[in-house]
């Protein structure tokens, strides 16, 4: 039975003339960044440090989202009227209580609430506590003892490092010296420093993978349309995990009757209802990365923030003005909104620099972005950077380009001429992207453009 909790502190008076702060500068942020830009509610938009990419939709602040104090100063200085957290390094980090200590209206979990995405070792044992289905698994400390383990499991196994590790943390073993190499890797070497001290070694689960991302009040949630990710480098699910080389959605097709449904009230809702009774009330936005399993969904994965490269899959077939969600979550009235979609399909295919994810090369030029305007592609910035009006890559995933049509198979095709437009020396992507979604052949393009 649906609870109500306590009404917010901090709400929003004004409802116009809104001045806005997305924090971040990847790819989620840019794509925050353009929808709430066309919000009729805000009269300034900010993004710190945000990227090129957004400067004709927001005005960009020279700001580190490490440097939560200084960016809560200028908040309280502007003033802003809502702060929304793209990353969840800062949400991990503390600031939403920072920003409400100052009475500062934010967008994200609490620290606390953050622990769900920030500690893998939190997320399985709350499951657990809370009768919500994932894969059964164990938690090491000691190299000794997980050593011991493999030798005495089944496989395939899936190694995850506890903590924050932007998509280097997880191994899928197929023997146990691959699981070794893991183990060795995060509790032995410490390459991964504080978030490789713990790792948990979960049951490997088959099945469709799927995004579901919803957004709470702390006692309602708003469930988004489906998404597809994908997460490995290479075509047809082989190479190292990454942040993910594209998405696709709605993804309704891999979504048996009624699934839905159940998702949202055997996962999505114990959760919230869940951290309520826990005395961690969530409000935000809440990330399941799914396995649809023959035993049914579920939870591979809790993030707290908009999926990254699933927002610019997703954001731009809603119809809705994003400000208005925000508010309505801030006021813990998010049963009072209808959501409303475009009729539609959205893939965005992400171009990364040569030697991602291990080491992305950097400093490369960027062509034919100019030629995606007429052809309308939304170009999604991550890592670049511009000196004298020209682009460069300066990080991993470098941009995504999504493409929306009447159909997944026109989306894809139109995704793909606009891949084959923009080049940087030793530019990697998916050729397949959607392939889970769709009968049609999965490579849509030639050889690998340099």
């Amino acid at each position: 039975m649906p609870f109500r909790c306590q009404k917010p502190i901090i709400k929003i008076v004004k409802k116009e003339d809104l001045k806005v702060l997305v924090i971040g500068s990847g790819g989620r942020e840019h794509a925050l960044v353009w929808k709430l830009s066309k919000s009729k509610l805000i009269s300034q938009l900010y993004a710190a440090p945000g990227n090129p990419g957004m400067k004709d939709c927001a005005k960009l602040l020279p700001i580190s989202t490490k440097d939560i104090s200084m960016l809560a100063d200028f908040a309280q200085k502007e003033p802003i009227d809502l702060t929304v957290v793209g990353p969840e390094q800062p949400l991990v980090d503390g600031i939403v209580g920072e920003f409400e200590r100052r009475n500062l209206a934010i967008i994200g979990p609490s620290k606390r609430a953050a622990q769900l995405e920030g500690s893998k070792a939190f997320a399985k044992e709350f499951m657990r506590r809370n009768n919500i289905p994932t894969a059964s698994f164990q938690i090491f400390t000691s190299p000794k003892e997980a050593l011991s383990f493999i030798k005495e499991s089944s496989y395939p196994l899936v190694i995850k490092a506890d903590g924050l590790a932007a998509g280097k943390g997880v191994y899928v073993v197929d023997r146990p010296e691959e699981a070794q190499v893991a183990i060795n890797r995060f509790l032995l070497e410490g390459k991964l420093g504080e978030a490789g001290k713990r790792v948990v070694i979960e049951e490997f689960l088959p099945g469709e993978e799927v995004s579901i991302i919803a957004l709470s009040d702390g006692h309602n949630i708003k469930t988004l349309i489906p998404a597809i990710d994908h997460k490995r480098l290479r075509d047809g699910d082989r190479g190292p995990n990454t942040g993910g080389m594209g998405a696709c959605a709605p993804a309704f097709s891999i979504l048996r009757e009624r699934q839905l449904p159940q998702i949202e009230e055997e996962i999505l809702e114990r959760t919230i209802w869940g951290m309520q009774r826990e005395g961690i009330p969530y409000k935000g936005i809440l990330y399941a990365g799914l396995m649809l399993t023959e035993q049914g969904p579920k939870v591979l994965e809790f993030n707290c923030r908009l999926g990254d490269p699933e927002a610019q899959a997703i954001l731009p077939l809603l119809k809705n003005d994003l400000m208005e969600l925000f508010l309505a979550l801030l006021d813990g009235e998010l049963d009072l909104i209808d959501l409303q979609w475009e009729e539609k399909y959205a893939v965005c295919v992400v171009l990364a620099s040569e030697g991602y994810p291990e080491t992305p090369q950097t400093g490369q030029e960027i062509s034919g972005l100019s030629a995606l305007e007429k052809e309308s592609i939304i170009a999604f910035f991550g890592g670049v950077s511009e000196k004298e009006g020209k682009y460069y890559t300066a990080g991993g995933r470098v941009v995504g380009l999504t493409a929306i049509a009447s159909d997944l198979d026109k989306a894809l095709n139109r995704a793909y001429a606009a891949v084959e437009k923009v080049n940087f020396e030793g530019k990697q992507f998916r050729r397949d992207l959607g392939y889970r979604l769709t009968s049609k052949p999965t490579s849509r393009v030639g050889r690998l453009s340099k």
